[in-house]
């Protein structure tokens, strides 16, 4: 298990259109195996395909791939129509071009235009005309182009700056997950920048692989966190290779050959913690075994370290508001 779980933040936060249209959602959130109470606990998560279900039910509900923020909905199949007038372009830079150009010829769509600046490229959204005072479909417009066209290229394209017109939201600390790049917010635009060099790039899809693409796409793109390169992603991948015997800081140090100082200043600069990072990994573990009822509570515990159920199920609540019993009782 390496997937990571997804605030209920943003569950709550994708239900903000539908509900401004009067829709009833309490049902969309059960058949997506998300219990409506989590929505009121800012500490609970829910994992990656159900929230990719959550939007599909969404769009099918609504008939609308911008879920009510827009000035105007995008009925559903747009996406998959623009990915198949961009699937036979030669390099990224053309395929993203008349991607943006497909969207601009309907009126209503949100602009996003793509500049070169020396070396570098920008991606950039106007979202001046968006009804989104959660800021979720500008997030969700920006990850979307942004895996897309690494989908496209077959390696992921390293962002080097994202930057946002709105203040430091709340949910901010979940921007790693979205935007594993340094962060600039209060700026002059909604963007990406990346380096240039990805735009020459040729296009290693066609058309038998982008169906298989859009079975799941885009909602997948949403619900798929982006590992990025940091050492924070580094440090979760090797602590989850053998997960029944936890390194201490000084080991996972020697192994990266550095010192624990030095480590623990790089986490520190990334926001983060060693403990935090065993704390954020155990958790979606936890979440992970909880929702599939497999392994008893006794057995997670064990698989996690805790040993006593007491101790994990204390530490299970702080982390998600839940206790582990509850959790797979609404799971159930």
């Amino acid at each position: 298990m390496r997937q990571r779980t997804i605030a209920s933040h943003f569950a709550r936060a994708a239900l903000g259109g539908a509900q401004r249209q009067g829709m009833e959602c309490s049902q969309l959130l059960l058949q997506s195996g998300i219990q409506p109470e989590w929505l009121g606990e800012p500490r609970a998560r829910i994992a990656p395909e159900q929230f990719a279900r959550l939007i599909q039910l969404l769009w099918q509900a609504m008939d609308d791939e911008y879920m009510g923020f827009g000035q105007g909905p995008s009925k559903r199949g747009t996406f998959a129509m623009m990915c198949h007038a961009l699937i036979h372009c030669r390099s990224l830079e053309k395929s993203l071009e008349r991607g943006l150009l497909f969207y601009s010829l309907f009126p209503h769509a949100p602009r996003l235009s793509l500049r070169r600046e020396g070396d570098w490229a920008r991606l950039s959204l106007d979202d001046s005309t968006l009804r989104d005072p959660e800021h979720f479909l500008s997030e969700c417009l920006l990850v979307i182009w942004h895996r897309l066209g690494s989908w496209l290229i077959g390696q992921r394209i390293r962002l080097e700056q994202a930057t946002f017109r709105y203040g430091k939201p709340q949910h901010a600390s979940e921007y790693d997950l979205l935007f594993p790049c340094p962060i600039v917010f209060d700026a002059q635009s909604t963007s990406l920048l990346f380096h240039a060099r990805y735009l020459s790039l040729p296009l290693l899809q066609d058309e038998r692989t982008l169906k298989r693409f859009l079975e799941r796409s885009p909602a997948d793109l949403l619900a798929r966190p982006d590992d990025g390169d940091s050492l924070s992603n580094q440090l979760r991948h090797l602590l989850s290779r053998d997960c029944s015997r936890w390194p201490d800081l000084e080991n996972v140090a020697e192994h990266l050959h550095i010192s624990p100082q030095t480590l623990r200043r790089h986490l520190r600069e990334e926001g983060t913690s060693f403990q935090g990072l065993k704390d954020q990994l155990r958790r979606d573990m936890a979440i992970y075994h909880l929702s599939r009822a497999e392994l008893s509570l006794q057995q997670i515990a064990e698989q996690l370290g805790f040993s006593e159920p007491s101790a994990f199920h204390r530490a299970f609540k702080k982390w998600t508001g839940l206790t582990p019993g509850a959790y797979r009782t609404q799971e159930a």
